[in-house]
């Protein structure tokens, strides 16, 4: 079997001992909790001791659209930490956690690539420190109490045709979208109609992430609805008893990992949330953590700037309070060829026709990102061996028609070396004057908030949200709930709502089919299109290809 380059890139790095990378950035020891020789956790007291100590720079990466040909942005995100540390500059990387639905499906694994990468990869990938395990044993134990409730007496009057809350597993399983459960006789439970979702769409995932401590993840998992009783009231985590107990499951998931790039640049991995279905952002106390212990703190959202960034402004930023400095927006030129109609097997030639007819889709995010939230930018271009001068020549001249550099990025093949110019343009861009703002306010209706997001940010018409969404709405109102921030739930293949939109389209109205609050992570889910919340496996999973030998070495990973 042929192991891909990136892992034995991964495999022939010589780490340093995690307790010399904490050293290194002056993490006592007190606060540090080993799991092995690599990789370990921060005890949480260390942001409150630490609270006064001035905080570093907030460097954001997104990227244009996804699309089959690859855009790379963590492997940026990585390699623009080794570049800015190789200029002389502090830094910490501040990440996601990968989850194993795309390990195993289609993306294979998510810790970087080529000599941009954070280790052990093979761990991060692949269970970590069981921190998703934890947070899909909390889901699950919500919903065992759930049904144990309504099993003996239902004393909550819990309606089971109006039960919201699904269990999870991190694994793609279309199988487990749509169950009925509880069969077998009344000694089995009552049956009803019930469904899995990925953990990394699971409420608990959110609200972890978000959470500022302890304290405030119990309270938050106690503010978890997890359906509504026959008289229409909202029945919660803390109704059921279960906030304590899910808590104490989380007690050490809330601690944020510490690991290394393959250049020993400090790296902080912790949550996970997708964002196409969730806020899809690393946790706030991974964050906060990342700020105080560098000058320079590199971290990214989920997907393109319509999604992963516009949730880490409009809803961790306003959530935690926090003011990026720069950002960057990582684009292929071939993934702007596809985007302006040429096929994955032509993708190599160039074509300058085609590249111009792509660029609005980058164009359009760089405009989000300097005129919807007043930051400064820079295009960082992951460079591939075919891409031409020609080609390069137009992606930099067509944004510096917006007033934007665009920075050739060789972090693939050469580590932080190929990221120097990158970083260069980011330590200049976080000394410039912004004027941070979000597209929309909180006291806005729920369909006025979704208007702003879809004509500000996706550049839709107008939105559209089909009856049994606009009740929904109107009763989450009614309850108490209008005034928290919206999650989209949307294709991450396009602007729109439609996958088969590319570049970037005009003239589309965005379809809002179903509507829920998560109120213990503090946001309202609006689902559009044929997003699902448990993906499933592609006809040729990355799994097939994964094996372990004899020594224990783990091949065919990614």
């Amino acid at each position: 079997m042929r192991d891909n380059t990136d892992l034995l890139i991964a495999q022939q790095n010589i780490p340093r001992k995690i307790t010399e990378i904490a050293a290194e950035l002056g993490i006592d020891e007190k606060y540090i909790e080993q799991y092995g020789n690599y990789k370990a956790k921060i005890n949480c007291n260390f942001l409150k001791d630490n609270q006064d100590k001035k905080d570093g720079k907030l460097i954001l990466v997104t990227a244009i659209t996804p699309t089959p040909a690859g855009e790379g942005k963590t492997t940026t995100s990585i390699g623009l930490a080794d570049g800015l540390r190789a200029i002389g500059k502090s830094t910490v990387v501040a990440l996601r956690e990968p989850s194993l639905g795309p390990v195993f499906g289609i993306k294979g694994g998510a810790a970087g690539g080529g000599y941009a990468q954070m280790v052990p990869m093979e761990d991060i990938n692949l269970h970590f420190t069981g921190d998703f395990h934890a947070i899909g044993a909390a889901n699950n134990l919500l919903a065992a109490m759930l049904d144990n409730h309504i099993q003996h007496g239902n004393s909550l009057g819990i309606d089971p045709k109006q039960i919201t809350w699904k269990r999870a597993v991190d694994m793609n399983d279309r199988q487990l979208r749509n169950i009925v459960d509880g069969l077998g006789g009344k000694a089995q439970g009552v049956p009803r109609e019930d469904g899995f979702d990925i953990t990394v769409a699971s409420e608990v995932m959110a609200l972890l992430c978000l959470s500022s401590d302890i304290m405030d993840l119990k309270k938050r998992c106690g503010d978890i609805i997890v359906g509504y009783s026959y008289e229409g009231k909202p029945v919660t985590a803390r109704d059921l008893k279960a906030d304590g107990a899910m808590a104490a499951l989380l007690n050490d998931a809330i601690k944020p990992n510490l690991v290394q790039t393959l250049e020993h640049t400090p790296t902080i991995v912790h949550g996970g949330p997708f964002a196409n279905i969730a806020h899809g952002c690393n946790s706030v106390m991974a964050t906060r953590m990342a700020m105080k212990l560098g000058d320079y703190v590199v971290t990214e959202a989920g997907f393109a700037a319509d999604l992963g960034a516009e949730k880490f402004f409009d809803i961790k930023c306003r959530k935690a309070g926090l003011k990026p400095d720069a950002v960057v927006i990582v684009a292929t030129v071939r993934a702007l060829k596809y985007h302006g109609g040429v096929g994955r097997n032509n993708l190599n030639e160039e074509n300058l026709e085609a590249l111009e007819k792509g660029l609005p889709n980058l164009l359009q995010h760089v405009s989000n990102i300097k005129d919807v939230y007043g930051l400064p930018c820079v295009v960082a271009i992951n460079a591939f061996p075919t891409d031409t001068k020609a080609e390069l020549d137009l992606v930099e001249a067509k944004c510096k028609e917006l007033g934007v550099n665009a920075r050739l990025s060789e972090v693939w093949a050469k580590g932080g070396e190929g990221g120097k110019a990158l970083a260069e343009e980011v330590v200049r861009l976080c000394e410039e004057p912004s004027n941070f703002k979000f597209a929309y306010e909180t006291d806005l209706t729920i369909e006025e908030k979704l208007r702003q997001i879809a004509q500000k940010v996706y550049h839709a018409d107008d939105v559209m949200l089909l009856p049994a969404a606009k009740n929904k709405a109107d009763r989450l109102e009614e309850l108490g709930f209008g005034n928290l921030p919206i999650c989209v739930a949307k294709t991450q293949y396009s602007f729109s709502d439609d996958p088969k939109l590319l570049g970037a389209p005009k003239d589309f109205t965005m379809t809002v089919r179903d509507i829920k609050v998560s109120a213990g992570a503090g946001f309202i889910v609006a689902l559009t299109g044929e997003i699902m919340t448990m993906p499933g496996l592609p006809k040729v999973p990355v799994a097939e290809t994964i094996d372990v030998d004899e020594t224990g070495k783990i091949r065919g990973l990614f």
